[in-house]
């Protein structure tokens, strides 16, 4: 393919769902669909740039363009409340028991306490399911770095988990489950 309109629009196709979803974490709907608009007008300026794969890339351009547009403190707590409300109670009775053991309003409580670098690590290694050398190129630090810093985010997310005023419902509900 080497028509760039196709490339684009392959590339656009392809990841546009996935670079909302990351823009949607961390603003409104109106500032996520700029973001994305911008992200996807850079790939266009440096689309021969591209590297592969794009996904981390582009990730790393709506970080970025967030980042302008937000101060720290907003950031994170808009993004500790959308995922914290992206697991409802439809999804709870889903068939894996593992995501209705979880109570909401622990996890709501455990990642606000957490700061925005650790919420975003856990996020790209968890939610996006990305390798540890793409989720560092996203958030612009080495791979050891990023290893080193996903495993004190998921320390300090356990801790917070204990310690949250939420944690006895939380072993009630797994009692429950349990029965």
């Amino acid at each position: 393919m080497n028509d760039p309109a196709e490339r684009f629009t392959a590339l656009y196709d392809r990841h546009y769902r996935s670079v909302l979803g990351y823009a949607l974490l961390r603003a409104g709907q109106d500032a996520a669909e700029d973001v994305v608009s911008e992200v996807f007008l850079v790939a266009w300026r440096r689309l021969d740039d591209l590297p592969d794969p794009p996904l981390p890339w582009l990730l790393g351009v709506a970080r970025n363009l967030l980042h302008k547009q937000y101060d720290a403190g907003r950031r994170r707590q808009a993004l500790a409340d959308r995922i914290a409300s992206a697991t409802t109670a439809d999804d709870l009775a889903g068939p894996d028991v593992a995501e209705g053991i979880v109570d909401r309003t622990t996890v709501r409580a455990a990642l606000s306490a957490l700061g925005e670098r650790d919420v975003e690590t856990i996020v790209l290694a968890t939610w996006y399911d990305l390798a540890p050398r793409d989720a560092a190129r996203v958030m612009g630090c080495s791979t050891t770095t990023f290893a080193v810093r996903l495993h004190r985010a998921r320390k300090r997310l356990s801790r917070a988990l204990r310690t949250s005023p939420a944690a006895p419902a939380r072993t009630a509900l797994i009692q429950q489950r349990a029965r």
